[in-house]
């Protein structure tokens, strides 16, 4: 990439977080003011962004425009798809991609394990909010009025003796979720099978969907996929950063 494109994007990139003025543009770069300014005033000609009343500089309405007609060029589970394969070549499970669709949640792309054991679940179909990782993972981090609108007249039904069966205990499991960073299903559905689950982000830092590693219990437990955390978590922050987020 040559440096005039990188300094571009790099500009680019810290504008859209919020708007910046010309020192903090020349500070990004460790340039000069006036060579801030340069690149500045010709990304504002360009239209990609914009010099506003209070004399920063943010994103322009052409960028804007360009990014909301492309939006329709990007699907999650085509963008996920590569670095969840890889993730069960490497780690030889079945790997789940959820995503936040509506009021339900849905598995969107499914990597089946090496083995010959197939998992029931089904690629288009809905997830167990209370007993899934990938629903736990998403779930986590949506805002209260989502969450409460999703589970509005939802059934805990008991699957197995580790199964959530009530709201309070599930509102107490988010909890520790978002505080450790990741979910876990501890055979709540099926007593055989546990997964490990990490949320997805898109450009604006709000959880979309979620990646899991599931496994019978006989070939890996629990603590088995919890050492694997650190795979599943370089793999959701790949796909969050293709999808735009940065950290």
């Amino acid at each position: 990439m040559s440096q005039s494109i990188h300094r571009a994007a790099l500009v680019l990139e810290h504008v859209s977080v919020r708007p910046r003025t010309q020192s903090e543009i020349a500070a990004l770069l460790d340039v000069h003011r006036s060579t801030a300014l340069r690149i500045l005033q010709t990304l504002t000609e360009a239209g990609l962004t914009r010099r506003r009343p209070d004399g920063t500089y943010g994103i322009g309405y052409r960028l804007a425009g360009l990014a909301s007609l492309a939006a329709e060029q990007f699907d999650l589970r085509d963008i996920a798809r590569p670095t969840i394969a890889e993730l069960g070549r490497e780690c030889g499970h079945t790997i789940h991609l959820a995503v936040l669709d509506g009021a339900q949640i849905v598995y969107a792309d499914k990597i089946e394990s090496a083995g010959p054991v197939r998992m029931h679940s089904q690629v288009g179909q809905p997830v167990r909010l209370h007993t899934s990782g990938v629903s736990k993972a998403i779930l986590a981090w949506q805002d209260t009025a989502t969450v409460d609108r999703m589970l509005a007249g939802y059934e805990y039904e008991r699957f197995t003796d580790t199964t959530i069966t009530s709201r309070e205990a599930f509102d107490a499991d988010l909890a520790g979720i978002r505080e450790r960073g990741w979910a876990v299903d501890d055979g709540e559905f099926e007593p055989f099978i546990d997964c490990v689950a990490m949320p997805v982000r898109d450009a604006r830092g709000s959880v979309i969907g979620a990646v899991s590693i599931t496994a019978l219990r006989a070939l890996a437990d629990l603590d088995a996929l919890e050492a694997l955390l650190p795979r599943l978590a370089a793999a959701t922050e790949r796909i969050s950063t293709d999808v735009g987020w940065r950290p």
